[in-house]
């Protein structure tokens, strides 16, 4: 299952974008534990192993979605 995040960063346009083979707690729960911190370093990971390290006070949201399971192949939905 895969959850999708999104973080929105001032000063830039875009927001960035992950997938994540953690749960929403789980991410939650890394999300409140890095705004508490005092060097306030976000650091989650993709599901490609890619790590995403954004510093706190930057941080204007986090948005986690719910799990989705992936399908595959050409069949109907």
């Amino acid at each position: 299952m895969a959850v999708e995040v999104k973080i929105g960063v001032h000063n830039a346009t875009r927001e960035l974008v992950l997938e994540s083979g953690q749960t929403p707690k789980e991410i939650e729960s890394t999300v409140r534990s890095a705004l508490s911190d005092a060097n306030g370093l976000l650091d989650l990971t993709d599901e490609r192993g890619r790590r995403l390290l954004v510093r706190t006070e930057h941080l204007t949201y986090v948005e986690i979605g719910e799990p989705v399971e992936r399908r595959v192949g050409f069949g109907t939905v």
